[in-house]
């Protein structure tokens, strides 16, 4: 079965391109998504799209946005996804659709349903019949969705994808999971082309291989390496053996480093997040990137060409630029092949080890001479077939060689043009450079000095008109004239900036949300088993601590303010990690509280950290009291290498060996008659643990911790002989559960609903004064006036400042997002220490809470601003 679509639906791909209703394209979409913007700005966003040059969005459709609780679906509102898809026809963009089922995006679970995780025979993104049962719900409701509105019957949608990244995921059955999704996309009338994208260039482990699902990949170059070209060239040959073309699904936004992927050989090139936008309510995820347990902000910004309140960067005129070469040069550049430069070429400054060129169809090359000096340097000379040409700083001009020009009027070749061309008709070559440019015609060759803003550089060559425009002018080219009178368009109007304002004076509700009762337990239960799949829950029990020195708590997700007998402990967001709680102030019968707020799902399968597993419930985890400490890092018996029998005795980690990284594996008993915690101290190198010759476990120096249940257990350690590793120690923690805990739920809902419940004439709210005090673990629903601020069409930034506090945010009935202003863990994102009001939004109420740390809790102030772009 070919790779390729169904031949006649409109959207044909092979080894040659894209060909949508017979024309051959080079797409660029920029990523733009319904469900982190307000509805009222979907037309504006894809209209700056579609004027930014770019033919195509790519959507994700995240399946927890719709299903609100098991069998509670939403299609409403911000949620309309088919109006966003209808809007993106009446457009004219393209749509490239993403439902996953699992979408990654930094969104909470990665768009899985947070409840998924209570069914312990589930297993996410496998090839298995308890979650394909789940994903068929949702297909079932979206794939019609996407099956109506596909192109060119009825809609925008070009391509669908299915799954996302799977190369990254421990699937067991690639080839059985990605074959029951097609089939599903199939069953439901999709017949546009169903791809997969590759996260690490590994093609089959993210398609399985599966006839009719077409490969496609995802580069995250670092945009200054040398050695971007022969990378992507080689997937570009691998996919024309297949006789596909290369789709480049995600990529890095910098249109210097997107040139030189066009040159490379991609048809599709779809840089992720150029249009930005928000994390409103508990949607961001955990566990992103770097250090296991990064929190993603409110805002959702990389970058991009377009900021999240929608501000046009310096790369949306760089867009701009990059579609009028590919415009300019149409089809000859659809069909162009991968290739390397036919002629030598060399610089004066550091640029790609190997360039590329793309062989024009018709005859000709376009070649990439990326300079990857940085931004302000001094131009560089790049020596093309002999030819000296000005190359400036951080740019990646595409030059053109032996073009036939019969195509535009001209009897003759263009042999070297040493800038992009912007525009071409007959008898007419515009270009955009900010350096002199060279041009060489049937070897006669021409030097057109640097354009300047407003003042095009005209020359008349054998009866051909050669035009330099600024990139500033080019930008805004409407026509170039026979003559070489250029017509451009007017220039936008600079924005307005909105006054920064400090509020000081706000109400103060005397009333919290209130709780929903959720039961007694006997242990704590995951927030989802109390249907809190978005929020927060509080525990509480009496615990007896008499003669107890350390509480353990193991399993604790996402954020824990934990209470022990009215002492407030630093807030704990070790995800799942043991994590030692001193008691020693207090004794005998104490109360424990535990408010645990989900940030949001992993949105990664991080196998570091408990909560960070893709699926991983939240909730308090256990906890337990430390009834005793036990070194136990001797008497261990040694097995590998050459320790022969009986078995050496050392220490853990103890035995000397010249074979440095090999595996040994050291072997002891481990008696408690309780349950106990064994902690394995300085671990550096993860290593396996097994217990009474189980399955082994990974540990990680992250979390270097095992459960043990009451009994005497046989435990095997095995690491690599590490000499300069550190010591490596291990203590046993007798351990008894903290029981007869009761719960109390407040869901995203529960909160929603209290935070819209603002009266200005209830009696029962009174003025306060910033900068507000708080103790550790209190609460204050402060209602903020914004009546008096002039209307603005970026909206509002929020930024509160101050202490040990966590403020969560609240505007026209919907959860903005929240911060956390101090004592923080490591974010990801946007500007993580705002909050913004959308255009026209009313009211904004804030849950300001106090949390335990170096400084007491404190709101210090509170601006609102025109949002930095």
């Amino acid at each position: 079965m070919s790779h390729s679509t169904i031949a006649g639906t409109g959207v044909d791909l092979d080894a040659r391109g894209i060909r949508i209703e017979g024309t051959e394209r080079v797409v660029l979409c920029a990523s733009l998504f319904y469900f982190r913007l307000p509805r009222e700005q979907w037309r504006a966003r894809l209209e700056q799209v579609r004027d930014s040059g770019y033919t195509c969005v790519d959507v994700y459709l995240p399946w927890n946005f719709h299903e609100l609780a098991p069998g509670r679906w939403s299609f409403e509102g911000r949620r309309d996804v088919a109006a966003f898809l209808d809007l993106a026809q009446e457009t004219g963009l393209y749509v490239i659709a993403r439902p996953g089922p699992y979408i990654c995006s930094e969104w909470d679970g990665g768009a899985l349903p947070a409840w998924l995780g209570l069914d312990p025979d589930l297993r996410v993104r496998q090839h298995e019949p308890r979650f394909l049962a789940q994903v068929t719900a949702w297909f079932d409701q979206v794939l019609p969705l996407l099956a109506e509105r596909q192109y060119p019957a009825n809609g925008p949608v070009i391509m669908v994808q299915l799954e996302n990244e799977l190369d990254f995921f421990d699937c067991e059955d690639r080839a059985g999971y990605l074959t029951a999704l097609r089939d599903q996309a199939l069953s439901h009338g999709i017949t546009v082309p169903l791809i997969a994208c590759s996260g690490q260039g590994d093609i089959e482990g993210a398609t399985g291989d599966v006839p009719g699902v077409i490969p496609a990949c995802n580069f995250y170059p670092d945009d200054d390496s040398p050695d971007i070209e022969p990378e992507v060239r080689r997937y570009a040959q691998v996919l024309a053996d297949r006789d596909l073309p290369l789709l480049i699904t995600e990529t890095n936004r910098r249109h210097r480093t997107l040139r030189r992927l066009l040159a490379s050989g991609a048809s599709l090139i779809a840089p992720y997040l150029q249009s930005s936008g928000w994390n409103f309510g508990y949607t961001p995820s955990t566990g992103n990137w770097g250090d296991p347990g990064n929190f993603m902000s409110h805002g959702y910004d990389f970058g991009g060409y377009v900021s999240s309140t929608g501000a046009e960067r310096p790369e949306y005129a760089q867009a701009k630029l990059l579609a009028r070469v590919i415009d300019a040069l149409g089809p000859r550049l659809a069909l162009a092949g991968s290739s390397v430069p036919r002629m030598p070429v060399t610089a004066d400054f550091p640029t790609s080890s190997s360039p590329s060129a793309r062989d024009l169809d018709g005859g000709g090359q376009l070649i990439a001479v990326p300079h990857l000096g940085t931004a302000g340097a001094a131009p560089g000379t790049a020596v093309v077939n002999g030819v000296p040409v000005a190359v400036a700083a951080d740019s990646c001009p595409l030059m053109l060689t032996d073009v036939p020009l019969r195509p535009w009027g001209h009897d003759g070749t263009l042999t070297l043009a040493s800038a992009d061309l912007v525009a071409a008709s007959d008898g007419v070559l515009t270009f955009s450079s900010e350096v002199p440019v060279t041009v060489v015609l049937d070897g006669n060759r021409v030097e057109i000095p640097a354009p300047a803003v407003g003042a095009p550089e005209r020359v008349t060559v054998e009866g051909l008109t050669l035009v330099a425009l600024a990139p500033g002018d080019a930008v805004r080219l409407r026509a170039t004239e026979r003559d070489g009178t250029v017509r451009l368009a007017d220039a936008a109007p600079l924005p307005s900036a909105a006054p920064s304002v400090e509020v000081r004076d706000v109400r103060r509700r005397t009333a919290g949300a209130g709780e929903e009762p959720a039961g007694a337990h006997e242990l704590p239960p995951a927030l989802e088993a109390l249907g809190v799949y978005r929020g927060r829950g509080t525990y509480r029990t009496t615990a007896d601590l008499t003669g107890v020195d350390e509480l353990l708590l193991v399993g604790a997700a996402d954020i824990v303010d934990l209470s022990v007998g009215g002492r407030v402990h630093p807030t704990i967001a070790g995800f799942g990690a043991a994590q030692r709680i001193d008691v020693r102030e207090v004794g005998g019968p104490v109360g424990v509280e535990a408010v645990v707020e989900i940030w949001g799902h992993a949105n990664f399968d991080d196998a570091r950290l408990p909560a960070l597993r893709l699926g991983a419930l939240r909730g308090l985890g256990s906890l337990w009291t430390v009834r005793g400490v036990t070194d136990v890092s001797a008497l261990w018996t040694v097995h590998g290498h050459w320790a022969g029998l009986p078995a050496p005795v050392r220490g853990l980690g103890g035995w000397s060996s010249t074979r440095v990284g090999i595996p040994v594996t050291y072997r002891r008993e481990i008696r408690s008659a309780t349950a106990s915690a064994l902690h394995l101290r300085g671990v550096v190198e993860p290593v396996r643990v097994s217990v009474d010759d189980g399955e082994p476990r990974t540990v990680h120096r992250e979390d270097p911790w095992v459960l043990l249940p009451a009994g005497t257990h046989r435990v095997s350690v095995m690491l690599p002989h590490h000499p300069s590793g550190g010591s490596l120690r291990a203590e046993l923690l007798g351990l008894e559960p903290v029981t007869d805990w009761t719960c109390a739920v407040q869901d995203d809902d529960v909160l929603t609903r209290f935070a819209a419940e603002a009266d200005p004439a209830d009696p029962e709210r009174y003025d306060v004064r910033l900068p507000l005090a708080l103790e550790p673990g209190e609460e204050a629903w402060l209602d903020v006036d914004l009546s008096h601020l002039p209307p603005s069409d970026k909206g509002f930034a929020v930024r509160p400042a101050g202490t040990q506090i966590r403020v969560t945010g609240w505007a026209a009935g919907e959860c903005l997002g929240r911060i956390w202003a101090d004592g923080r863990p490591a974010f990801s994102g946007g500007d993580s220490n705002i909050l913004w009001v959308p255009p026209g939004w009313s009211g904004l109420t804030l849950l300001v809470r106090g949390t335990a740390g170096p400084g007491n809790p404190e709101l210090r102030t509170l601006r609102l601003e025109c949002p930095d772009d």
